[in-house]
């Protein structure tokens, strides 16, 4: 049976043992995506953020939690028989930024299990997390990557452009990219290949999971 990884919901990264940076995501459409990939027959592991608000069930797929960006590469990282993966499809929201140190107004950092609210105003000192896509290619190197692009500055051109430029960056096979930049619904990319645009995430993940099929075919 040929598997197919699927990753979904949003990471987090700490502030403190209580409270966290993450990004909106429901997970929604990686589950989607992982009951039509299993629907039509594919081994289907997926990588649900703990932060997934999607209350919709995953059927028939393997189902791993991760928390971190860091968490979910260590989980690719050891995927048993990772060289048997076939198409990776990278829906995650993860967090772009982890904290890197906390300081009061007169400069002085502060450490702490739990920031207590008393020291009034706090700076965060914040630093590029963990960009798990960078290490798909890697990581799985004769995969066919999906990538997501969501955009909300610029036009429908520059999120267009910002969708090639993470293909040529990480080496990614596809990119879906969305968001208010580009529009309603979500646009395909593939190099050599007029962009298709898919109304909703019921059609998306029917064109994903016929693309996969072709991909394999050819």
């Amino acid at each position: 049976m040929t598997r197919v990884v699927v990753t979904c919901g949003p990471s987090f990264e700490p502030i403190d043992e209580v409270r966290r940076l993450t990004n909106f995501s429901t997970g929604e459409l990686g589950i989607l995506l992982s009951n039509a990939l299993a629907s039509a027959g594919y081994d289907v592991v997926c990588f649900r953020g703990v932060g997934a608000t999607c209350s919709r069930p995953i059927e028939g797929a393997r189902v791993f939690p991760f928390a971190t960006n860091a968490h979910l590469l260590t989980g690719l990282e050891t995927l048993p028989e990772r060289e048997a993966v076939t198409a990776v499809f990278h829906t995650a929201a993860l967090s772009d930024f982890r904290l890197k140190s906390v300081h009061r107004d007169d400069g002085t950092e502060v450490a702490a299990l739990k920031l207590p609210s008393r020291e009034g105003d706090l700076t965060l000192r914040l630093g590029p997390a963990e960009k798990v896509i960078s290490h798909l290619r890697s990581l799985f190197p004769v995969s066919r990557i999906v990538g997501w692009k969501y955009e909300l500055n610029g036009s429908r051109t520059d999120a267009l452009r910002a969708a090639v430029r993470q293909i040529d960056e990480n080496r990614t096979d596809v990119c879906v990219v969305n968001g208010r930049a580009y529009g309603a619904g979500f646009g395909f990319i593939e190099p050599g290949v007029p962009l298709l645009h898919c109304a909703d995430k019921s059609e998306l993940c029917a064109h994903l999971v016929g693309w996969l099929s072709m991909a394999i075919s050819r």
